[in-house]
């Protein structure tokens, strides 16, 4: 399909969702439904900040479609921070997969010590309610996971985000006894002091990359620790560098499967945009490809892209309904097609 060459500006989108505020979605199709898992934005005095504490969420919707262009059914609440004893607050973007019968929603929030983790809970259902694991999944961190289950039936789970997502703050141990001997980190332990806005930084640094563990049949555990997903320029074969903030990776991954190929999104962040690399195997390396989205009102851009009657669309959210508040945002959609090199734009 050849994507418009029409430059006449699209018109906007409306919220799907309007009785509540909603962000990050991720959505997936099962059983010829749209089943989107997104954050759920609530009131909060905290004021905007480069940790993020303005997100204060709490508990997670699903919400279901049969058409997209139908009516919007909400669950309720299907999980929440009171339901999980590992988790003090901010219950972030999550996902969720379907395997073995089983559905999961994987989760991130702040344990007691203030760090990220991941979370997961089940489901005989799409539409819940999950039943949390009684901790986070060994060897996580940070923030945004994003599960995809390959046409093997092999699952990976892809995370990070630097800032608030705190993916700057974990290195490699210097071997001194307070070091994390935990075999599950892959040597890595967490440095408090550079929480915030830190990121590598300077001429020939690479950019901090996101996560990727291939995950256990049961989708409770890594099959191995994870590792760091390389993102290339094209112009080079090297990996993105740090400065190069339109775009290297900020947060929100996903991945999906185009003819054979699989494309990984992500947002680059301050920069506002949600961008996209290409490579042959779910663990990358991947090539830097263009632009998915221009920015949009308000501070955060976050996504998922997905298949549904033999369409492609794209999830997103922002600040419409709330007029601009940056932490009370709402999904939307937006058709996408591929042109003849198989490269996305907005239909």
């Amino acid at each position: 399909m050849s994507s418009s060459t029409s430059s006449a500006p699209r018109p906007d989108p409306k919220p799907l969702v309007t009785h509540l505020y909603t962000a990050d979605p991720s959505a997936h199709v099962f059983n010829n439904k749209i089943y989107i898992y997104p954050s759920h934005d609530r009131e909060t005095d905290i004021a905007f900040n480069d940790n993020g504490d303005q997100y204060d969420m709490t508990d997670y919707h699903v919400f279901s479609m049969d058409a997209i262009d139908g009516p919007v059914t909400d669950s309720g609440v299907v999980l929440s921070a009171a339901d999980v004893p590992w988790v003090s607050k901010q219950m972030w973007a999550p996902d969720a997969a379907t395997k073995n019968g089983k559905y999961y929603l994987f989760f991130p929030a702040r344990d007691h010590e203030g760090i990220f983790r991941i979370g997961v809970a089940v489901s005989d259902s799409p539409m819940g309610p999950f039943a949390p694991e009684k901790s986070y999944i060994p060897g996580s961190y940070s923030i945004d996971p994003a599960v995809f289950v390959d046409t093997d039936d092999s699952a990976y789970l892809y995370f990070g985000g630097i800032w608030g997502g705190q993916l700057q703050c974990w290195e490699r141990a210097d071997g001194s006894a307070s070091a994390s001997a935990d075999p599950q980190m892959n040597g890595l332990v967490f440095n408090k002091s550079k929480s915030g806005p830190q990121e590598p930084s300077g001429a020939g640094v690479p950019a901090l990359c996101p996560r990727v563990g291939q995950l256990s049949d049961d989708m409770l555990t890594f099959v191995s620790p994870p590792r760091e997903l390389q993102i290339l320029a094209p112009e080079t074969g090297e990996p993105l560098a740090a400065d190069d903030h339109e775009r290297r990776f900020f947060e929100a991954a996903w991945m999906h499967k185009y003819k054979g190929k699989y494309y990984f999104s992500y947002s680059t962040g301050d920069s506002h945009y949600l961008v996209y690399a290409t490579g042959d195997s779910p663990w990358g390396p991947f090539t830097y490809q263009g632009r998915i989205l221009e920015p949009v009102l308000g501070w955060t851009t976050h996504h998922s892209i997905v298949e549904f009657q033999g369409k492609w669309y794209l999830f997103y959210h922002d600040c419409e309904l709330s007029k601009g508040v940056d932490h009370l945002r709402s999904v939307k959609v937006r058709e996408i097609v591929y042109d003849e090199e198989d490269k996305i734009h907005l239909a």
